[in-house]
């Protein structure tokens, strides 16, 4: 026989996994708990017991959703390959989970805007954000890119992933868009090589 706590366990899971597909189906607004905990054969107050709200309900949704599509960037992103392919691969892992619509919509659509920006950034640098960037980190070990300003290497790649996975999502050709979004980057990258910067164009003094 389970244990009471493998019990609550058991129930915790089942209810976030109805969560995650009513919520991905119609977002969050769109759900109604009544008709979520009675899909999970719950009371509303058992609800409760186990999120505390419907937001809370929500955090867990993200939080378990962030964290599958980590565990993928790092199953992809292979460490015995070489730092570019694995880092590129890892970028392409991100945006190929992102065409789920748990993840699409869910984390980059609704995740900000229910539970506000800061939130949603802590639970993202605990997961994707943290692996993006050990990538730029080894890319700069590897020589590939210039060691400067590193945080905001990252912090551009990672905006510029997450626009193309919410633009993927209403693409006729979402693959194409996976393809080109990572040929670009690899150019990109290929600009932050070290090398000169004498020929770059520096801000205005005062």
């Amino acid at each position: 026989m389970p244990s009471k706590a493998e019990q609550r366990e058991r129930t915790r899971d089942e209810i976030v996994r109805i969560a995650t597909r009513r919520f991905a189906e119609s977002g969050y607004a769109g759900v109604a708990l009544e008709d979520l905990v009675a899909e999970a054969g719950l009371t509303r107050g058992a609800l409760y017991h186990h999120f505390g709200s419907k937001q809370g309900l929500f955090a867990a949704v993200v939080e378990r959703a962030q964290f599958a599509v980590a565990d993928a960037v790092e199953r992809a992103a292979n460490a015995d390959a070489p730092p570019l392919d694995a880092f590129l691969a890892g970028c392409r892992a991100f945006l190929e989970a992102s065409l789920a619509p748990e993840v699409r919509r869910i984390l980059l659509v609704d995740g900000p805007a229910v539970l506000g920006w800061g939130d949603w950034r802590d639970g993202d640098l605990e997961s994707s954000a943290r692996l993006l960037d050990a990538g730029v980190a080894e890319l700069a070990d590897a020589g590939i890119v210039a060691p400067r300003s590193l945080g905001t290497v990252t912090t551009m790649i990672s905006g510029a992933l997450n626009e193309v996975a919410i633009a993927n999502a209403s693409a006729a050709d979402p693959q194409r868009g996976i393809d080109d979004a990572v040929a670009t980057l690899a150019r990109m990258i290929a600009g932050l090589a070290p090398g000169d910067d004498s020929g770059i164009a520096q801000p205005a003094g005062p």
